[in-house]
């Protein structure tokens, strides 16, 4: 096993584990499907021996309008169509202002061709066209550049549609090297492949008026530099009916994708290991989501898993999105959307990483939603987290939600910035550890805390400041005591709320960044029978995060209230 058959393999696993340790123990038909699917994504057709050439076996081609030339055999010439006809390597160059570069061999080898500063124009049909072959591996070579353009038009010769790329191969294939490759995709993708494609090094420019790179039975960023200009999707694997097939798997380089629909598109799974990810989808998160084309940053129609990297999005629709499931393990991602920040349709789960979402309608939305760990700030125009489940506005998945809407928060640091309400789920919440703090809503529609069924909370601390009109705190199957406390008028934004001991022991210095009418507190240090100061206003000498302040000392407020906490949720009317 190679090192990014390991990398895969190791994210793939921990996805699986996690499904198999949900709490519906009992598995679908689609999940099984799914899980099927994941494990046999691993394989690729990548070897060792793909990325060495032997410069002393190599058939040098030189090319030239009229005047092609090849210093061995395997080689056809006619006009200014050079066909490679048997299995071995190559090292071309030259030019053709209106040509084609074939490959078809039926050899069990592979063709290794170096692309040593070539300029190939076609303006009726493919100017690079892998028909035949085994593999076929592209080595860019070092300190070259070399350029493929293909016209608005195609002329098909044998009644199908393809080759429909300017540079599209019909069997598996890599590029990889040290030298810049720039492709303009005139008539529809740049680059296309039917089997797989892997790039794992080069410096790759593509503009496509469709497509820009795509590998319909999968795609593997191994390395490089990607900058992608695409009227449709920027990164696409679109095989969706083999088991298997059709998933991407980025796993180092640096790429740039501005496109016109999805970022990254997979039929099947989207994987983020490593490297860096730019996306700009759709016009970017300024715009508004499409019912009839799919501006999404990431897309994993069974799965999306993120398990490191750095991460940006700014689109039109969700910048992450799976119609079933989605994980995040890892990485330092900052998302903007135009609709959701992060939506799966069943279930989402995060483990681990940074999460910045700058803007967005809603959050985190899915049916289920498990927080383990990690460091995740939102902002949201609507609800922050939302356990609503199903399908959103941006299209059907494959697999049905089924009801059992919950969140469950075990872990990590979360802040909330909310319009509509801050924790919202249509069905029950379960915390037993973590940090959670609520800024909004200002609305009385709306509360910093809503749930349906019940919310336990057994460890952690949850501040949520917001209206009141539907304001909650954690219910009676906590074994965590909770405070729940209402105000006749509204305070201020960034008036202080403050909780100490009777002896003066702090416990508590919040300071929400809107106007409130309630504030909801749980933690460990709320013990029943026990009585607490509560001051408003003043200030604090300690650490600002988020509205909490940690460390330094609380002064210069009005005491309101003494309460003793009394019962699991202890509810006050100031």
């Amino acid at each position: 096993m190679g090192k990014r058959e390991l990398i895969l393999f190791v994210g793939i696993l921990f996805l699986l584990v996690f499904q198999s340790c949900k709490t519906n123990p009992e598995e679908t038909d689609a999940d099984a499907a799914a899980d099927e699917d994941l494990v046999e994504n691993v394989s690729t057709h990548e070897d060792a021996d793909d990325y060495s050439f032997d410069e002393s076996q190599a058939i040098s081609i030189t090319l030239q309008d009229n005047a092609s030339t090849a210093n061995g055999s395997g080689v056809t010439i006619s006009n200014n169509t050079v066909t490679i006809t048997n299995a071995g390597s190559y090292n071309i160059s030259g030019s053709l202002s209106n040509g084609q570069l074939i490959i078809n061999t039926e050899d069990n080898s592979t063709v290794k061709l170096k692309f040593n500063g070539i300029d190939i124009k076609n303006s009726t049909t493919s100017p690079v066209y892998v028909a035949s072959a085994k593999k076929t591996v592209i080595k860019l070579a070092d300190n070259t550049s070399n350029y493929i353009t293909d016209g608005t038009s195609y002329i098909f010769n044998d009644g199908t549609d393809e080759p429909n790329a300017a540079l599209f191969s019909k069997t598996d294939f890599t590029i990889y090297g040290n030298g810049s490759l720039v492709v303009d995709g005139n008539y529809n993708d740049a680059i296309g492949g039917k089997d797989g494609l892997i790039i794992a090094g080069g410096n790759i420019t593509v503009t496509s008026v469709d497509d820009g790179i795509r590998g319909r039975d999968y795609l593997v960023i191994e390395g490089g530099s990607l900058n992608i200009t695409a009227s449709g999707d920027g990164l696409k694997a679109d095989n969706s009916e083999d088991a298997g097939k059709g998933y991407i798997s980025f796993n180092g380089g640096n790429c740039t994708i501005v496109s016109g629909a999805d970022g990254l598109d997979a039929a099947k799974d989207a994987i983020v290991n490593d490297g860096i990810l730019n996306i700009t989808a759709g016009g970017g998160s300024s715009k508004s989501a499409s019912s009839t084309v799919s501006k999404k940053g990431i897309v994993g129609s069974v799965s999306t898993v993120i398990n490191g990297g750095t991460i940006t999005v700014s689109s039109a629709d969700d910048a992450l999105h799976s119609n079933y499931s989605l994980t995040i393990n890892d990485g330092n991602l900052t998302l903007s959307s135009g609709d959701d920040g992060i939506h799966s349709d069943a279930t989402l789960t995060i483990n681990n990483g940074t999460i910045l979402i700058s803007k967005c309608y809603e959050g985190i939305e899915s049916e289920a939603i498990i927080i383990n760990n990690g460091n995740i700030t939102l902002t949201s125009s609507d609800d922050g987290i939302n356990g609503a489940g199903g399908v959103d506005g941006s299209g059907a998945g494959p697999f049905a939600a089924t009801g059992n809407n919950s969140l469950n928060i075990n872990g990590g640091y979360i802040a909330v910035y909310a319009t509509g309400d801050g924790l919202d789920v249509n069905g029950s919440i379960t915390m037993t550890g973590g940090t959670v703090l609520v800024h909004g809503p200002t609305s009385n529609a709306n509360g910093a805390i809503d749930y349906d069924s019940s919310f336990k909370i057994t460890g952690g601390i949850i501040v949520a400041a917001g209206s009141s009109g539907m304001a909650q705190a954690p219910g009676s199957t906590s074994t965590q005591y909770s405070l729940l406390v209402t105000f006749s008028k509204s305070k201020s934004a960034n008036s202080l709320f403050h909780i100490q001991k009777s002896d003066g022991t702090e416990l508590l210095t919040f300071a929400p960044a809107k106007t409130y009418q309630s504030i909801a507190v749980s933690m460990p240090e709320l013990i029943k029978g026990s009585s607490y100061d509560i001051y408003l206003g003043g200030s604090s000498t300690g650490t600002l995060k988020d509205g909490l302040y940690t460390g330094g000392a609380y002064s210069g407020g009005t005491k309101s209230t003494t309460l003793t906490i009394s019962s699991t949720t202890t509810k006050l009317n100031l």
